[in-house]
């Protein structure tokens, strides 16, 4: 049987995302980072929700992917990761 891929599920807080330039500058940029699935880029909360599949990416590469497109400045912090798997259990 073949394994089901490791598909997780990352928040970043992006302070520096204040417009709708800012978003697409980062929606531009980030969809090309390796092992992206899926992405939302969220102005009012300042987040970026990265579906990603863990075997060809991690939250530190895609950390890094925020900082390539480097003249924005663009930190993004880590807040939370969940499994796919996990996923049922995070809502109560």
């Amino acid at each position: 049987a073949a394994m089901a891929k490791d598909i997780r599920t990352a928040v970043f807080k992006v302070a520096q995302m204040k417009c709708e330039n800012c978003v697409r500058k980062i929606n531009n940029n980030i969809r090309f980072e390796k092992g992206l699935k899926d992405f939302h880029t969220d102005l009012k909360t300042k987040t970026v929700t990265i579906t990603y599949d863990a075997d060809k990416t991690n939250v530190e590469k895609l950390k890094e992917g925020f900082q390539k497109f480097n003249k924005f400045k663009y930190e993004a912090e880590f807040v939370k990761e969940t499994k796919k798997d996990d996923q049922k259990a995070d809502k109560k």
